[in-house]
């Protein structure tokens, strides 16, 4: 039986009206109907023999907890029954037996059935006397189990919203908004149009930071999710899983409205939603974008993105919508995820008004057109990545989108050159900088910030949009850190290469043109078969999806970033498809124990500022504010604050699960509010909870602690003084 824990305080100002409204029919979601079969029931034997060979042939790709790494999905805990939940066992055993994907049905089918009663046992489902059966006519008389019961009782209480003064209050979002935001309001996913990170508030500051408090806790479903909440006019806007956006009172929790998508497929994570006149800007698992009413929740419009010139299998080649959309004049502007999808992945845009599409951009350059040469011939259908991961960017004076292009996965093909005349295998767009004129979708300049890249080490990340002196004058740049830990700053106008600060965690690039920034290999790093070397950082990158947060008064920028790096091990799994095995491995500055780094960078000098190193590593997004202060979320969990300045931890407090990205900061009625969501788990916080696990395990460090893990939840602190 699962039970929510809620604070006294908390419980008088959420009704369970509002629980009933943020659950809903989450519990229903994968059977609308209960199943009129038996459910299924697994002996203790079976789930210890599945444990052991879980391990043994699942885990190196779907983690040693079943909450899987990359591209690779979730197959065991709370969402497993989620999706699963009354549907027939054997739908679910046919999904599991045609495992491993390069060897399917190679398992003995005892084998198959203790795996499977692992994974029942990792979602809390209880052993009894009879055992699960391997014959699949037996499978097919049985219904997997549903979610959990205080859940289902949740969703029975529904009961009617009441009108809002919140609502009538709101005001259209003009772009003249989004590019200049009220600094009490966070109106798009990083606050600004520019993605600084960056707010103006100073009630919360240097010296009284250590007077914050809990102000409000609302519960959410678990789920695969990196959300970040937008705030207008005291209402809080918020994505959550399953294809859920809320209308929330930002001073206490209270739920205004809510609207539930149903997608055709598998809910996937979402980082957050726009917000443009009286509408909310919506994008859904299923490929489709929706206009809500701002004020109701009410669907104004719904438009497909079509996707029809692709075949996809039924396994891991889908498209997804995960990044939040950016406005830009009257046109919606969203990046596509297709990680292994032939002929790649593609950004484009909508009519504010209409969502009818305006035009789209392919992030692979395809044949016949510039850089369609630079895939070593292989056709289009062969071509496959170059995902828009993280939202874009937006300058209103330049009339200029910025988006990141991450690498291929498929790299085999492209690791060495066919030594043809004309052709290369740099693999353009990928892990470049893209500017697009949003009216047209026309490519204005590009940057390639590492060609062929091997290692998966993405140049995805927000584009920073800030003004520096450079040589003498004021210009515009494009200021953006890879996985490596590299930052390149770039013309904005132009994509002219100004300069590049290594953080010092990498060895796969050993040097950097200082007039163009063109990337030169180490070979003793380069993927290659017979030898044991050290390969930093790892995939997961020394940075990765928490974006940075910058401030443009004393032109400090500050990058969570991880230590931690890959051995190639026979012995390990596979990168990407080089060919060869890695195993994790620690950083050399990590030798104390020490993964999680917080690094200050001064772009005016152009040097490394102060640093902070400690055990775990940031999964949130960090947050720069007008009171000197910088916020960052970790795997403690705790939330700190640290003085701009010099780096000095001024508070912390325990969190009761690990952060999911996102840490804003809002005002209303006088009082400043720091909101961050922890408990809805993605790729971020899993890959490093078990890098991190496997380093302590390996040097024998302590285990890191997990926190009291109540659940997900947004949470909510202001001053003392205030509540």
């Amino acid at each position: 039986m699962f039970f929510l824990s809620i604070p006294k305080k908390w419980i008088k100002r959420v009704s369970l009206t509002s629980l009933a409204l943020v659950f809903g029919s989450w519990t229903l979601l994968a059977s609308t109907e209960p199943s009129t079969l038996p459910v299924v029931q697994f002996t203790p034997a079976q789930a210890n023999a599945g444990e052991i060979e879980y391990q043994q042939h699942c885990a190196s790709c779907h983690a040693v907890n079943l909450q899987g790494m990359g591209v690779v999905p979730a197959i065991g805990g709370a969402n497993f029954l989620i999706k699963w939940g009354g549907k027939s066992a054997s739908l679910v055993m046919t999904h599991i037996t045609r495992m491993p994907p390069l060897k399917p049905n190679s398992l003995s089918s005892e084998t198959y059935t203790n795996i499977f009663a692992y994974m029942l046992q990792s979602a809390d489902v209880e052993s009894g006397d009879l055992a699960f059966p391997s014959d699949k006519s037996s499978q097919s008389k049985l219904a997997m189990p549903s979610g959990s019961e205080n859940s289902a009782q949740i969703a029975t209480v529904l009961e009617t919203i009441g009108k809002s003064a919140l609502l009538d209050g709101l005001t259209p979002v003009t772009n003249e908004m989004l590019n200049n935001p009220p600094p009490k309001d966070w109106l798009s996913w990083h606050r600004t149009n520019d993605s600084k990170g960056y707010s103006p508030l100073a009630q919360i500051n240097k010296a009284n930071v250590a007077q914050l408090t809990s102000s409000w806790r609302l519960p959410l479903p678990p789920g695969n999710n990196m959300p970040t909440p937008l705030i207008h006019d005291g209402v809080m806007f918020f994505y959550t899983f399953p294809d859920t956006v809320l209308a929330i009172d930002a001073t206490n929790g209270s739920i205004l409205w809510r609207h539930q998508h149903q997608p055709t497929m598998e809910s996937s994570r979402k980082m957050g939603i726009a917000l443009h006149g009286n509408k909310v800007i919506v994008p859904t698992s299923d490929m489709r974008m929706l206009a809500l009413d701002a004020k109701t929740g009410e669907v104004l419009w719904n438009s497909s993105v079509a996707t029809s010139d692709v075949q996809l299998s039924e396994d891991y080649q889908r498209y997804d919508l995960r990044t939040a959309p950016i406005i830009a004049g009257d046109k919606i502007i969203q990046g596509v995820v297709a990680s292994i999808v032939p002929r790649g992945s593609f950004i484009f845009a909508l009519d504010v008004n209409s969502g009818k599409e305006a035009w789209r951009f392919h992030t692979l350059a395809r044949p016949g057109e510039h850089g369609g040469n630079s895939w070593n011939d292989l056709p289009l259908d062969k071509r496959s990545g170059g995902s828009v991961w993280m939202p874009g960017s937006y300058d209103a004076e330049l009339n200029l989108v910025y988006f990141g292009v991450a690498p291929t996965y498929d790299t085999q093909p492209m690791r060495d050159s066919i030594n043809k005349a004309g052709v290369s295998n740099d693999a353009l767009y990928t892990n470049s900088t893209l500017a697009i004129n949003p009216d047209t979708g026309e490519l204005v300049w590009y940057y390639q910030h590492e060609a062929n890249d091997q290692w998966d080490l993405d140049w995805a990340f927000e584009r920073q949009i800030i003004e520096l002196d450079i040589e003498g004058r004021p210009r515009k740049v494009v200021v953006n850190i890879g996985k490596a830990a590299i930052l390149d700053a770039l013309d904005a106008a132009t994509g002219e290469y100004l300069f590049s600060i290594d953080s010092g965690l990498q060895n796969v690039i050993s040097k950097i043109d200082p007039k163009t920034g063109e990337k030169t290999h180490n070979p003793a790093a380069y993927p290659r078969n017979g030898d044991t070397y050290s390969i930093c950082p790892s995939a997961v990158g020394a940075r990765s999806w928490p974006p940075s947060g910058y401030n443009p008064t004393t032109k400090r920028l500050f990058v969570p970033l991880t230590e931690g790096c890959f051995e190639a091990n026979e012995k390990g799994g596979p990168l990407l498809f080089t060919g060869i095995n890695i195993l994790p491995k620690i950083h050399p500055d990590s030798t104390d124990g020490k993964m999680g780094r917080l690094q200050a960078i001064d772009l005016d000098s152009k040097k490394l500022a102060w640093n902070h190193r400690q055990k775990m590593p940031l999964v949130s997004s960090l947050l720069a504010t007008g009171g000197g202060l910088v916020f960052s979320g970790d795997m403690d969990p705790s939330l700190k604050v640290f003085d701009e300045a010099n780096g000095k931890l001024l508070w912390q407090t325990e969190l009761d699960d690990n952060p999911s990205t996102g840490i804003v900061t809002y005002a209303v009625n006088g009082t400043q509010y720091i909101a961050l969501v922890v408990g809805q788990t993605n790729n971020h916080v899993r890959d490093w909870s078990n890098m991190s696990k496997a380093y302590a395990a390996k040097e024998g460090w302590e285990t890191p602690p997990s926190g009291k893990a109540k659940g997900a939840a947004i949470v909510v602190f202001s001053l003392a003084e205030h509540e």
